[in-house]
C-alpha cells in the first residue's frame, strides 16, 4: 500500500493520505475483539477467546487492503502476551499501539478525516448512518471573514463618497466664482 503525496496551496508537502477507498482501522482489543480483560488481570489475556465475527471481519478488511492497527489500553509490558494471542488466533494486522488512555469517552481531534464506530457486541460490515457530532465552530471565522470584507467594502465606499463630495465642493466653488 502506497501513500498518496499531498501538497498545500503554497505547494509545500503535507502529510500523505491513503489511496481512495482505503481506510486506517484502529481497533481496540479488550471488549471489542474479545471479552474485556483489565490490565490488572494479565493472566486472562492469554486465555480469553476472540469474538468469531471480529476475527472474520478484521481479516476480511485486511485482505481487502485496508490498514489494521490495534489500539489498546494494554501497556508495553503486555506486548508479548498480546502479540502471541493475536497470532495464535489468526488475526491479520499491521501493528499495535499500546498505552491508549483508559476510561473511555474518547474525543479524537485530527487534521485528517476521523470516523468513529462504537462497538456494540457484534462485528459486521459497516453501514452509513448520519448522527449528530461535535465539531469545531467555523461560525466565528466565517463571521470574521464576512465582517472584514464588509468593512473593506464600506471603507472603500466611504472613501469614494468623500472623493465625490470633494469634487462636488470644488466644482461648486469654481462655479460660484
Amino acid at each position: 500500500m502506497e501513500l498518496k503525496k499531498v501538497f498545500n496551496e503554497k505547494g509545500e508537502a503535507i502529510s500523505p493520505i491513503l489511496p481512495q477507498g482505503m481506510k486506517n482501522y484502529l481497533i481496540d482489543i479488550d471488549g471489542t475483539v474479545c471479552d474485556d480483560v483489565p490490565n490488572e488481570e494479565p493472566e486472562r489475556m492469554g486465555t480469553v477467546l476472540p469474538y468469531p465475527d471480529a476475527l472474520k471481519i478484521l481479516n476480511k478488511w485486511y485482505e481487502e487492503g485496508h490498514v489494521i492497527f490495534f489500539f489498546t489500553s494494554r501497556t508495553e509490558e503486555h506486548r508479548e502476551i498480546t502479540e502471541s494471542w493475536l497470532h495464535r488466533h489468526g488475526f491479520k494486522y499491521h501493528g499495535i499501539l499500546f498505552g491508549k488512555p483508559r476510561g473511555g469517552n474518547y474525543h479524537w481531534i485530527d487534521n485528517h478525516i476521523v470516523k468513529a464506530t462504537r462497538f456494540r457486541g457484534k462485528f459486521t460490515d459497516l453501514v452509513v448512518k448520519q448522527h449528530e457530532i461535535e465539531v469545531f465552530s467555523r461560525l466565528n471565522s466565517v463571521f470574521n471573514k464576512i465582517k472584514n470584507a464588509l468593512v473593506a467594502v464600506c471603507c472603500k465606499g466611504i472613501l469614494n463618497l468623500c472623493k465625490l463630495e470633494t469634487a462636488w465642493n470644488k466644482s461648486k466653488g469654481v462655479l460660484q466664482q
